[in-house]
């Protein structure tokens, strides 16, 4: 964990450090302003990080402005990152083909501060348009073919959701609209392959966020499985918050289900770097299987997936990956994950991936959708 953290603050110090020091030079025309630019930063930048160090002594509306502001600041960077990078090459190469007009260097500072509100006005829009596309949420149907075995049961109507991670962002506003949206669906089972929080379970209890979970009560059960977020939040904590809002939290174990198939989750495979504990092996999950069920898997990360298709798994669940969530950061998870979003079929084991229903960091979504997931399985 120390490591996860030396890495995240040294890459976020130093993505300040560029956007700040080039925001500074754009002012050069208007040097007075520069007194008000450097308080703003200072707030924005620091807001999420002096939030959460100060959590403890802060008032619930004060945090929660905070992380609002913190949050959003997480999608402004990526795209002024991305803006000054972009100008920064279109300068260099300058230097060499001299494709600038004239007026440029002649009136150089204007044309600085130009480019200035020029980046902040785009990125504003792309980030608010980002944040409604987060509260559209979307529903993405499926309809599978599983193996029957033995299993004396047909059909199964399943809705799944992921990386809810519930914060003051992400709040009881938006999982009234999840679940309202999940309970129309009429699911047998709703299956949530991990990363329920960003947040102290003490501060979500207290402000009342998670309440929304009771409203679900299908006709076999809520279930769910741990992501990475469970163990960076607290694993010590969390389990207790998931089985308090009738969730039953399965951790490296399977279950059969009245009778008819079995429903086995992995821890995620972050826990080691977290705890210094291994997860069990997937074949060791699920050798007390006494029938030949149909076996439904959620594992968080879609990392390895080739061990659910040697382990005879029927269908896998998997969140994770947000496909990015950010634009243009899901070619980076395209090449890192063998399915990084949607449907997968290998060998008989078929995999869903989804994007998931909430986010991560800024409550904005430029390269993907929010969605829940209801996958409507015939059994033959």
């Amino acid at each position: 964990m120390i490591l996860f953290f030396s890495v995240f603050f040294t890459v976020y110090a130093a993505v300040n450090y560029y956007i700040f020091i080039r925001g500074w030079q754009s002012l050069a025309a208007l040097p007075h302003l520069r007194i008000i630019y450097l308080i703003v930063f200072l707030l924005v930048s620091l807001s999420f990080i002096l939030s959460k160090l100060l959590q403890n002594y802060l008032p619930a509306a004060l945090y929660s402005i905070m992380q609002w502001i913190g949050s959003f600041w997480f999608a402004y960077m990526l795209y002024f990152i991305l803006f000054i990078v972009f100008f920064d090459i279109l300068k260099l190469l300058n230097n060499y083909l001299t494709y600038f007009p004239s007026s440029i260097s002649i009136n150089y500072k204007q044309w600085k501060f130009g480019l200035f509100i020029f980046v902040i006005l785009v990125t504003s829009v792309i980030v608010f348009t980002g944040y409604i596309n987060t509260r559209i949420v979307n529903i993405k149907n499926l309809e599978l073919t599983l193996r029957k075995g033995s299993s004396p049961i047909n059909k199964l109507n399943i809705v799944s959701f992921a990386d809810i991670h519930l914060t003051p962002m992400n709040n009881e506003e938006l999982l009234s609209i999840i679940i309202d949206k999940a309970n129309s669906l009429n699911p047998d089972i709703v299956l949530i392959p991990g990363d329920f929080a960003d947040e102290k379970t003490e501060w979500l209890e207290t402000n009342g966020i998670g309440k929304s979970f009771l409203r679900l009560n299908p006709k076999y059960g809520v279930f769910a499985s741990t992501g990475n977020h469970e163990f960076i939040v607290g694993i010590n904590n969390i389990p207790k918050f998931i089985t308090d809002h009738n969730i039953r939290l399965l951790r490296d174990e399977n279950i059969l289900i009245d009778g008819s198939f079995y429903l086995a989750a992995r821890d995620d495979y972050s826990k080691k770097q977290f705890t210094g504990e291994e997860r069990k092996p997937l074949s060791l999950i699920l050798n007390n299987r006494k029938e030949d069920y149909p076996v439904i898997l959620m594992d968080h990360t879609p990392f390895k997936l080739d061990e659910a298709e040697k382990n005879n798994i029927d269908l896998q669940l998997s969140g994770h990956t947000h496909h990015a969530q950010l634009w243009p950061l899901n070619f980076l998870t395209g090449l890192i994950y063998e399915k990084d979003w949607g449907y997968l079929k290998k060998g008989n084991t078929q995999y869903y991936i989804t994007c998931g229903v909430g986010t991560w960091g800024p409550p904005v979504r430029t390269g993907s959708k929010t969605e829940i997931v209801n996958i409507k399985i015939k059994f033959q």
